[in-house]
């Protein structure tokens, strides 16, 4: 009975899911990263705030554009940038890249390529909740500059 359940549990899952990865289909979100699970040897644990909005130009593939803000111990950190994501329809699992500029308060100016791999885990037919792992890697200065986490987000699609 118990597998019984827990795969009618999955099939809706997936039945739900694979009607917001459509094409022409609306994303915005917004992300935490202060759980202090974000690490760099430069920062050590910080805390962030990051908004996204995108849009599906094919089915499953959403391309999207962000701003962000970190807080350190020592700095302040804006960034924003541009990137796409293709999501598995099957189960909400993503895959994305993107690029984005950072500026932090003590005058270092950094371009990062950004990989994460995440779960759309629905909520109901629009609200979604995002885990993602993520890795920021840095173009100028990779041993300091980079930086490896976890984000947890709230997403929206329509």
């Amino acid at each position: 009975m118990k597998k019984l359940m827990l795969s009618l549990l999955l099939l809706t899952a997936t039945v739900g899911a694979n009607a917001q990865f459509e094409k022409n289909t609306t994303y915005v979100s917004a992300s935490t990263t202060s759980l202090g699970l974000s690490y760099s040897s430069n920062e050590k644990l910080n805390l962030g705030l990051e908004l996204n909005g995108g849009y599906f130009v094919e089915d499953a593939w959403m391309l999207y554009g962000g701003v962000g803000y970190d807080h350190t111990r020592y700095t302040d950190h804006f960034r924003m940038g541009v990137g796409g994501r293709y999501y598995f329809t099957q189960n909400g699992v993503y895959m994305g890249v993107g690029l984005q500029y950072e500026h932090a308060t003590k005058s270092i100016n950094n371009v990062q390529l950004c990989p994460e791999v995440g779960y759309a885990f629905f909520i109901n037919h629009f609200i979604t909740i995002e885990p993602a792992v993520y890795y920021h890697i840095s173009l100028n200065d990779f041993s300091d500059g980079s930086k490896v986490g976890l984000k947890v987000g709230l997403g929206f699609y329509f």
